[in-house]
């Protein structure tokens, strides 16, 4: 490990030191907070520093076995020895390093889903619902709980735009990779010469904020709109003005919501998904500022960038930011997802890693 890793490594266990001795204080328990606090953050650093212990052990049986082969008697075993303890210690340093990565503080979030038909037209439309199936597949096999938030029908079926909210632990650690431009190879059920056509759309996933996240909206500058939601019509057709429309005035930003009968829990949704767009806005505008030399392999997460082809006519879908075929597309299309979802995941840990070493 290079000397920066080490020095924060010892920080770290001088501050559990601390820690412990704060902890065993009788007086601790008299602020409650603080001590949830400093319970919280032990939690966090024992680990890595339970494996930098664990690591200088080997370091110190290391050099034992390296004075014991100096010996003809014992340098068999002391050799068996050492390379034991090399890979060893190349283990716990990876687990270390992985301990040290920093973590994405809305990974346990859930998710705001938009989908959104781009070029091709009718086709594209229907290549939306394909998606919204796939990822509402995927949150059933998860146990996720998914609920429309508003939608805009095709006339031939799918989605011109559809946003759904995606209630479940862990659902934006899974599912933040998504984000970007899907394209799709297929024959349309209305081509009648048999021909291959490419549509594309657009997929979104931005987390869920808190009611109390760092987004302070001025009154002012909230233009609310109210009006009467569309749809196929029938016995439940809305007869009043529920749906709601919010637009935040200094970006741009609009959400609305229409799928519920009442403007209160309308409003609230459109609000919702209103702050989530604003701290995405956010964050990416933070993430362009600082971004590396070395960009990730998983790409940017941009609208526009294409990051998956689904090729029906060849049963294959490729992703292309990681350069990995899959020939299952019928069981990906229908949810099953988790090893796309894996892949990314370790190719986004593996080039964190890389950047964390090269520091």
């Amino acid at each position: 490990m290079n000397k920066g890793i080490i020095d924060q490594l010892t920080r770290l266990s001088m501050r559990l030191g601390e820690l412990d001795k704060l902890l065993s204080n009788e007086s601790i328990t008299a602020d409650l907070d603080n001590y949830r606090k400093l319970s919280r953050e032990r939690a966090e650093i024992e680990p890595v520093t339970g494996l930098y212990h664990s690591y200088q052990q080997v370091e110190q049986d290391l050099a034992t076995a390296r004075e014991m082969s100096a010996d003809p008697e014992f340098r068999d075993f002391a050799e068996t020895e050492i390379e034991a303890g090399k890979q060893k210690l190349a283990n716990i340093e990876t687990e270390i390093l992985k301990q040290l990565l920093p973590r994405d503080p809305n990974d346990e979030r859930n998710i705001y889903l938009e989908i959104r038909a781009g070029t091709g037209g009718d086709e594209s439309a229907l290549f939306a619902g394909d998606l919204f199936r796939m990822y509402s597949r995927y949150a059933e096999r998860e146990r996720w709980q998914v609920e429309i938030v508003s939608q805009s029908p095709s006339d031939v079926g799918g989605y011109k735009e559809i946003i759904a909210r995606i209630v479940g632990y862990g659902a934006y650690s899974r599912l933040k990779f998504e984000s970007g431009a899907h394209r799709v190879q297929r024959v349309p059920a209305t081509e009648t010469q048999g021909r291959v056509h490419t549509s594309t759309c657009t997929v979104a996933v931005l987390p869920e904020a808190d009611e109390i996240a760092g987004v302070t909206l001025n009154p002012a500058d909230l233009r609310i709109d109210t009006f009467r939601a569309s749809g196929a019509g029938g016995q439940h057709i809305n007869k009043t003005d529920s749906a709601v429309r919010i637009t935040h005035l200094p970006t741009g930003i609009v959400a609305e919501c229409q799928e519920g009968r009442s403007q209160h829990k309308n409003k609230a949704q459109a609000m919702s998904v209103l702050i989530a767009r604003i701290l995405d806005k956010q964050v990416r505008a933070q993430q362009a500022e600082q971004a590396a030399a070395r960009k990730s392999l998983v790409g940017s997460g941009e609208r526009s960038e294409r990051i998956r082809t689904y090729n029906f006519p060849q049963g294959r879908i490729t992703d292309h930011r990681i350069n990995l075929t899959l020939y299952k597309i019928d069981q990906i299309v229908d949810g099953e997802l988790n090893e796309l979802c894996s892949a990314l995941a370790a190719e986004h840990q593996a080039a964190q890693l890389a950047a964390l070493t090269e520091k």
